[in-house]
């Protein structure tokens, strides 16, 4: 289990009923969270009334219902990097607080390298790995087949003042991209994938993950570089346990570096209670160990 507990500007306050109350900055917002399968101790909205509630809908998706104006969109940070938090469709906000866990880590490695880094964010949506590594000294390739992710990962960029670091957008099919990287030759030092559980490309391309990753890991075994540092695999889908992103990247990554595995889960202020928020798998070169 790894949880990352520097966030100042967001908190879980509350859990219980399928939902969980979360603090964003100054917005309080309730969500569901398919996680919270336990009985809530009081009513998550007397605990702290909340700005914003998402509610599900019998026919699938859901809407938002507000107890007072609230911005179109607002910043949080973390260290010293800041990004924007938006209510979009489907519950979420833009931003998976979570992934610190994996930003701090990523850091770490990129700067103990003392060298040029060039890093491969595949499914990178808003992009807080894309900044992380950016931050840390690394060059940054972004592909998102979502052209509105893309514009917010600039936006998060330039939030964090990183805009003039070497990175590079791409609008595409994650697929078809990496394809397109093997026969140019190009090559990256890691690579960071958070594929969904479900997806359409950019042309309609359709990706099933349970189906379609241990192909495209393998495919993207292909454009490491000689001395890769890392190759960091996220799921949410309940059915892909630690164990099984651990034997993928044990099948499908270069001899000779680490594989581990585990839960990636948020701290609450309830008394000993973590929420669980899906599970990483990670390759990490020996000499970082």
């Amino acid at each position: 289990m790894k949880i990352n507990a520097e966030w100042k500007d967001y908190e879980i306050l509350a859990t219980g009923d399928g939902e969980k109350l979360e603090r964003w900055k100054d917005v309080t917002l309730l969500r569901p969270d398919p996680q919270v399968i336990w009985h809530a101790a009081a009513p998550l909205a007397r605990v702290k009334k909340p700005d914003a509630r998402y509610i599900r809908s019998s026919t699938g998706g859901g809407r938002w219902e507000f107890s007072r104006k609230l911005p179109e969109s607002w910043n949080v940070s973390w260290r010293n990097l800041t990004f924007v938090v938006r209510p979009m469709n489907f519950k979420h906000t833009g931003l998976f607080p979570e992934q610190a866990a994996n930003w701090a880590m990523m850091i770490d490695v990129i700067k103990s390298a003392n060298r040029p880094v060039s890093v491969l964010n595949l499914f990178g949506y808003t992009g807080g790995a894309t900044v992380a590594c950016l931050s840390a000294g690394a060059s940054v390739c972004h592909v998102d087949a979502a052209k509105n992710m893309v514009e917010t990962c600039k936006e998060n960029v330039a939030l964090s003042n990183l805009s003039d670091k070497p990175v590079r957008y791409i609008v595409d099919d994650c697929r078809k991209f990496v394809t397109r990287e093997i026969k140019r030759g190009r090559r990256y030092d890691a690579i960071i994938l958070d594929p969904p559980s479900f997806g359409r490309g950019a042309n309609g391309e359709e990706w099933k993950i349970e189906r379609d990753i241990f192909d495209f890991l393998q495919l993207c075994s292909r454009v490491l570089s000689d001395e890769p540092l890392f190759v960091l695999l996220n799921s949410y889908t309940t059915g892909l346990q630690p164990a099984v992103l651990s034997n993928l990247l044990t099948l499908t990554m270069p001899v000779g570096g680490d594989v581990s595995a585990y839960e990636v889960c948020l701290p609450t202020d309830e008394r000993d209670i973590v929420l669980p928020c899906g599970a990483s798998g990670l390759w990490l070169s020996l000499k970082h160990v």
